[in-house]
This record gives C-alpha cells, sequence and structure tokens, in this order.
C-alpha cells in the first residue's frame, strides 16, 4: 500500500555523515554546481543511498515511474 504523498519519514546519519553531507548541499547551494571534493562525500552519499534504499519500498513499485514524476511535481509547487 502507497503512503500519503505528506507522511513525514525519518532516517539516521552519524554526525559525521550529516556533517559531510551538509558541506557538500551546502557548496551545492552556493554554487549551482554537484562536484565531489572529497572521498568523505561520496561514501556520505553512498551511505545515504543504502539508508533510503533500506526503507523505501516504492523504488520497487510497479508503478515508480509515475510516483516519482507526481512527487516531483510536489515539490516543484512548494
Amino acid at each position: 500500500m502507497l503512503q500519503p504523498p505528506n507522511e513525514s519519514f525519518s532516517l539516521s546519519l552519524t554526525q559525521d555523515e550529516a556533517l559531510v553531507l551538509f558541506e557538500f548541499v551546502s557548496r551545492f547551494s552556493d554554487s549551482d554546481q554537484l562536484t565531489i571534493e572529497d572521498q568523505a562525500e561520496q561514501r556520505a552519499l553512498w551511505n545515504l543511498c543504502c539508508v533510503l534504499e533500506k526503507n523505501l519500498s516504492l523504488p520497487f513499485e510497479g508503478s515508480y515511474a509515475d510516483i516519482l514524476q507526481a512527487a516531483r511535481e510536489r515539490l516543484r509547487g512548494e
């Protein structure tokens, strides 16, 4: 069963992961460029992907492309 689109989602990161991801996202916000400047950023992104993969069921739905498109449209409107 699909969860409502506005239902909250929590995940857990180590403080190191959070700090490295914060710097990565902040740099992107300032420059509009996604670049890996340190191997730790790549590792933190891989770890984040693993956490999301373990906790999300929607990417494995048959209608995932439609679900993703709807989520993108909702986020674009904010």
